[in-house]
């Protein structure tokens, strides 16, 4: 019995793996940037959750709205509202790697939604962001497909 255990075990970590690697859109719980409105960021300048009911899959990712105008809005232009690096830490990326952001570290340049892993990490992209958002840009392409 333990020796079918380990192939089954070799399988799954292997399987589980390979999915990660493809995970270009950050997620929590299914939901991306943890179930926020990614159009209120736009429209209403805050972060405001989103609605189970309001529902739409997209890039293998479940996005929420908090309105049927939101929801309408992104389905109509999805590149519009979709944050920069699939929502990972936009400094993280700049620095070639990924990681989770919060929806409280949200930042619009030039029509863009960025986010920060931290509020820390969000004055330390701020005081540089032209050259890291240069540098994320580049990065980005090459990182988005890895775990």
């Amino acid at each position: 019995m333990r020796k079918s255990i380990l192939p089954i075990t070799f399988l799954l970590v292997s399987f589980i793996g390979a999915s990660a690697q493809k995970e270009a859109i950050f997620s929590s719980n299914g939901k991306a940037i943890n179930g926020y409105d990614p159009v209120a960021f736009f429209t209403q300048s805050k972060p405001v959750m989103g609605s189970d009911s309001l529902s739409y899959m997209y890039m293998d990712t479940r996005w929420l709205f908090a309105t049927q105008a939101d929801l309408d809005a992104f389905k109509a232009s999805p590149d519009r509202y979709t944050p920069q690096y699939g929502g990972y830490c936009a400094f993280g990326t700049a620095q070639g790697h990924k990681a989770p952001t919060k929806p409280e570290t949200w930042t619009i340049v030039n029509d863009k939604l960025y986010f920060n892993y931290s509020a820390k990490v969000k004055e330390m992209w701020m005081k540089d962001q032209q050259a890291l958002i240069e540098k994320a840009d580049k990065t980005w392409p090459e990182l988005k497909d890895k775990p």
